[in-house]
């Protein structure tokens, strides 16, 4: 069997046979999902074979032998010769692999796909004879490239581009792979400054072959998702149709959701855009004043005063237990009436309503009833209710600006503009309109629950029939792309570009000026490039106890604080040492840099340090032990404690008055750095003292005090519960001690008075 027919042999899971499955295991005598993953495994390839009896008994494992220079490194324990010797031993089944598969009746099929030296095993899947020790330069050679380009085959596929670390830098899709790949190989004046740029730090590349364009664009967008390679067009903000959800919970909200999901809410729309959403939640909860507090309900009901929302009139204070549940649940069904498009019967069922008060002269009750009928009136009117059905038609718009290219997706239903989507990116200026829409289409839509009849766009796109024929599907009504020449549709267009121009326009200003002053900066500290990547220290402690240290992370002149990291010291005892501190922080973020953790990767374009010289000085000391190269500059205090110049572990000081925004840019950095060291510290002190409080009490330990914190959340709540409530955590006898602990004192007390 070819590979292109084990493909389309690839059907969709049978559900029903999953399910079927799941209940026969679900029906055996022993604890439900007690195997656990086996049994999930075991589900899933009943939907794989359609068959619920799952029959394994045939069997195989596929061993894909090859061989990595990097052994030179000492990173394994044996040589590359070592590999031929165990490739022809799965052969006879001489290895502890073959010992497992033969117990387990399963057959062995080594595969030669990059061994040293030619074997018994098949080498028809061979890349190359190896591959150089990549430490020492690439890891194949541009004859091997070429050399394997030269064998792809002339069918569909999608390739990566790798750097010498192994990440992907570059996903593309091609009709005929050999002819697409060995363009980037071919020593060609006419390419871009970005594919020159790519092409210098390709090591190697994977290829994925498919038997159509159709799955090649499919699994492009695919892989793109996952890897985010910086050599793609990226349309990172995904955002599509959004949804209003109301969740099933006591005291159900309504909240905005990207897509449907299959956890028994109700979900309502989709709307235009997430603008327009969150407009209609908000006016939705002020028509029918419910709560949009972060309050919970019913924990929180009577705890505190009602908050500023009801005193505006746009709340009528669910927390304080009056109206009631009943109440709440019954406008929810109005709401829910509301948005399923039925005002005129929602109004007219209130109008009765008020009536009735009025009748029964409930006066106040029946002026509410009024007032709410109004806003739901105009609401009704107002607000664009795409209830169960899809947008007409999606609007693209694109421009290139100086530094940022931009996007604009405006939304049509019946003729009117129902949202928009503003999407910016970073995109080389030798990227033409045409390839920049046929990157972003793709990466918008084929992740979309929801899908438009028409998509109108500037230009022609290259796949556009394979996309148009995979939205056809996906939608199940026909999708068409279309680039309109004249008419209203032409002026549709032309607004969609003068959106996507002017938020590219409104965001250069301040990009450009971000640029001018890294550009400065760089200057003044003698950098070859702007920084792109900055990282700030700073250390906290009050004593002998509690040292702990920030690393704060700006991504240009912006902070980035998902890269933010925390550490508490652990190698000291005695007395607090700032150098001891910061030359183990620094230690411990350069080792998990240099153990592949991604957390802390990559390594900072510059590394400014909370101190003077010898704060410098300790963290140069740290990097030159550990072999990498880093800027360091110590951030040197005036009298007001701030930032007024960088030095150098060689003394070199860098004055920043003479550069306002360098100054402005530096002093943000270090009391970013210091508020988040003092947070932390302030976090770790009090839960230090948390735990001083309850190890002092007799038959708590730290499991025992654990626990008490997991429930109750904090010392003062432990100290409020009653004896009935501690017993439910702790054995009687030291839930008694606990109690004594807070009130024997007290109690003591008031019984002498």
């Amino acid at each position: 069997m070819t590979l292109e027919e084990a493909i389309a042999k690839i059907k969709p899971l049978d559900h029903n046979a999953m399910e079927i499955a799941q209940k026969r295991w679900d029906s055996i005598a022993k604890p439900l999902h007690s195997l656990g993953k086996l049994e999930t495994l075991l589900i899933q390839i009943a939907g794989i074979t359609g068959n619920a009896e799952v029959d394994l008994s045939r069997r195989g494992l596929i061993a894909m032998c090859a061989d990595n220079g990097v052994v030179e490194e000492g990173v394994t324990q044996t040589g590359q010769e070592v590999t031929a010797i165990v490739a022809e031993n799965f052969l006879k089944y001489d290895t502890s692999v073959g010992v497992m598969c033969k117990q387990n009746h399963a057959e062995i099929f080594p595969v030669d796909m990059g061994m040293v030296t030619d074997t018994k095993v098949r080498t028809d899947h061979k890349i190359a004879y190896g591959t150089q020790n990549m430490t020492k330069g690439p890891a194949m050679t541009r004859e091997q490239l070429k050399e394997r380009v030269r064998r792809l085959p002339m069918q569909p596929g999608v390739y990566m581009h790798k750097d010498k670390t192994g990440r992907v830098i570059y996903v593309g899709k091609a009709k005929k792979l050999k002819n697409r790949v060995s363009q980037y190989f071919q020593e060609n004046s006419s390419r871009n400054e970005k594919t020159r740029r790519m092409v210098s730090q390709v090591d190697h590349f994977d290829t994925i072959f498919v038997s159509t364009e159709f799955e090649a664009l499919i699994l492009e967008n695919s892989l793109i998702k996952q890897h985010m390679p910086r050599y793609n067009i990226l349309l990172k903000d995904d955002k599509g149709y959004p949804f209003v959800r109301l969740g099933t919970e006591h005291y159900p909200r309504f909240t905005m959701a990207s897509k449907p999901a299959d956890d028994n809410a109700l979900y309502f729309g989709p709307f235009g855009g997430r603008n327009e959403t969150r407009a209609a939640i908000d006016a939705i909860c002020a028509a029918f004043r419910l709560p949009t507090c972060s309050r919970k309900f019913p924990r929180d009901i009577g705890k505190e005063r009602p908050c500023l929302n009801h005193h505006m009139g746009r709340c009528d204070a669910f927390c304080r237990g009056t109206p009631d549940e009943d109440e709440y649940m019954r406008r929810i069904g109005q709401a829910e009436e509301l948005l399923n498009g039925h005002y005129r019967r929602l109004t007219r069922a209130l109008r009765e309503e008020m009536e009735q008060e009025a009748a029964a002269l409930h006066f106040e009750q029946a002026a509410a009833l009024r007032d709410r009928i109004r806003a739901i009136e105009v609401l009704g009117k107002r607000q664009k209710v795409i209830a169960g059905i899809c947008a007409d038609t999606d609007i693209w718009g694109v421009y290139r600006g100086a530094l940022k290219c931009g996007s604009a997706v405006l939304h049509i239903e019946d003729g009117s503009v129902t949202g928009r989507d503003l999407n910016l990116f970073a995109a080389p200026q030798d990227e033409s309109e045409q390839m920049i829409l046929s990157a972003l289409l793709p990466q918008y839509y084929l992740n979309k629950s929801v899908l438009p009849r028409e998509i109108l766009l500037p230009c022609e796109i290259e796949g556009a029939a394979e996309l148009a024929q995979i939205l056809t599907e996906r939608a199940g009504r026909k999708v068409t792309l279309h680039v309109p020449q004249r008419g209203e549709k032409a002026e549709l267009l032309a607004m969609a570009q003068r959106n996507a121009r002017e938020d590219v326009e409104r965001v250069t200003t301040a990009q450009e000026r971000e640029n001018r002053t890294l550009t400065q900066l760089a200057g003044m500290l003698s950098l070859p490039e702007p920084p792109e990547r900055m990282e700030s220290y700073d250390i906290s402690n009050t004593g002998a106890s509690d040292i702990v240290a920030s690393m704060v992370v700006y991504e240009g002149a912006k902070p980035k604080k998902s890269a933010y990291r925390r550490f508490k010291i652990k190698s000291l005892s005695a007395h607090p040492d700032d150098y001891a501190s910061m030359e183990e922080v620094l230690t411990r973020r350069i080792q998990r840099y240099l153990d592949g953790d991604e957390k802390f990767s990559p390594l900072p374009d510059v590394m400014l340090i909370d101190g003077g010289i010898t704060h410098a000085g300790v963290a140069e000391r740290v990097c030159a032990q550990m072999h990498v190269h880093v800027p360091i500059f110590g951030m040197v205090k005036d009298d007001r404690h701030r930032t007024r110049a960088l030095v150098t572990a060689q003394g070199r000081e860098i004055d920043l008055h003479a550069a306002p925004n360098v100054f402005a840019l530096i002093g943000q950095i270090q009391e970013e750095t210091h508020r988040f060291a003092i947070t932390f510290h302030h976090e770790s002190h009090s839960r230090s003292s948390t735990r001083s409080a309850l190890d002092r009490i007799p038959g708590v330990g730290k499991v025992r005090a654990q626990a008490l914190l997991k429930t109750f959340k904090s010392v003062k709540a432990i100290r409020e519960a009653d004896i009935f409530a501690l017993e439910r955590v702790l054995p009687k006898d030291a839930a008694a001690s606990v109690y004594l602990h807070f009130h024997g004192e007290t109690d003591e007390k008031e019984e002498k008075m």
